[in-house]
């Protein structure tokens, strides 16, 4: 068992250069699937999930390299498979990112149920129900999912929820689709408008992201020209180490960041004492005198992300007085409290908020 041992009481000092976001480089290996000649992908962080998207791309026949530090080069085979093994989709959740690509390029994928994420019911039955509508095919039993399309044709889609991943699956499955589709209530992450601008440089036409409409005209085929892609930077690791100032009442400097991106933290830990200064893609970061307890709802895109909840919970614990945190993404997003009331912390779950 991997353990990681940390000497506490110090204050976070200094400056830090943040990654290639994640959530965005996932989904654009997975969308490179698409890419009739090959695509070069930069500021690619070195993290495990990468690793294993490498090894789900590997495994349905694409060829892919590091090129540099950060660099990945990646040419998909003429030939793709269309299962991906059992024991790496088991590992990562951001696996079922693949099934839009592959359906929309060779008609057809079979994947085993996605995991890696014990966060409460993350089901994908918005992802399912969008290829339907499309015209795809789907069998699920024994814990896989199989989806089949001849031809896929545009179509109108309501989300249920602004799903993520649905709104990129859909999004990919549209492509090449006959006809227009139009996805309602889409996710308006910043992650999403990074892959519509890869696809349209693959040749594909989508606009909307960003809003709570994207609409994905059909096109014929895609481009057969390499694409050179530079990834946005991770907003969830910029205000995880944003977080991290505040409750050492540390002093930071974060390069290369998108302020835009978590304008709703910012506004929450200015409202806390947190001092913080922009300029252009750099902020500075400087802890107040005291934390002043502050209400957080978490809702999706633009609001308070749910990946810096845990975060922002136990911040709020050292600060002096009450907060609630309410959870309105993810159920079972509170599962680490116990482990902060071990250590000293006060707080209580109620439902789908918890008083700190």
């Amino acid at each position: 068992m991997e353990q990681l041992h940390i000497v506490g009481g110090q204050r976070l000092r200094g400056q830090v250069r943040i990654s290639g976001a994640k959530n965005a480089v996932l989904k654009l290996m997975a969308a490179s699937l698409l890419v009739e000649d090959e695509c070069i992908i930069r500021n690619v962080p070195l993290i495990k999930d990468v690793l294993t998207m490498i090894e789900v791309l590997r495994s349905l026949g694409v060829e892919i390299s590091w090129e540099e530090e950060a660099v990945l080069r990646i040419k998909p085979k003429k030939d793709l498979n269309y299962v991906a093994p059992d024991e790496l989709v088991r590992e990562m959740r951001a696996s079922v990112q693949v099934m839009g690509p592959l359906l929309t390029k060779i008609g057809r994928v079979k994947l085993y149920q996605p995991g890696g994420c014990v966060i409460g019911q993350r089901p994908i039955d918005l992802h399912l129900k969008g290829f339907q509508a499309l015209g795809a095919d789907i069998v699920e039993e024994h814990g896989y999912v199989y989806a089949e399309a001849r031809k896929l044709k545009g179509v109108d889609i309501h989300l249920d929820f602004p799903s993520v991943g649905a709104t990129e699956n859909i999004m990919a499955a549209a492509i090449l689709a006959e006809g227009t589709t139009v996805i309602k209530n889409a996710a308006k992450e910043p992650e999403i408008i990074e892959e519509q601008n890869f696809y349209n440089r693959l040749g594909a036409r989508i606009r909307g992201a960003g809003t709570d409409t994207i609409r994905i005209e059909g096109v014929p085929s895609l481009r057969s020209t390499p694409v050179d892609y530079m990834v946005i930077p991770d907003r969830i690791e910029a205000g995880t180490y944003i977080l991290s100032a505040a409750i050492t009442g540390g002093e930071i400097t974060l390069l290369d960041i998108i302020p835009e991106h978590f304008e709703a933290l910012t506004s929450k830990l200015k409202e806390s004492g947190i001092h913080i200064e922009i300029d252009g893609d750099t902020m500075k970061v400087k802890a107040g005198e005291k934390l002043v307890p502050i209400d957080v709802t978490i809702l999706p895109y633009p609001g308070f992300p749910t990946d810096l909840q845990p975060q922002m919970t136990a911040v709020m614990s050292v600060a002096d007085g009450t907060s609630l945190i309410t959870e309105n993404v993810f159920g079972g997003r509170f599962r680490y409290v116990d482990e902060l009331v071990r250590m000293g912390a006060n707080i209580r779950v109620e439902g789908r908020s918890a008083v700190v």
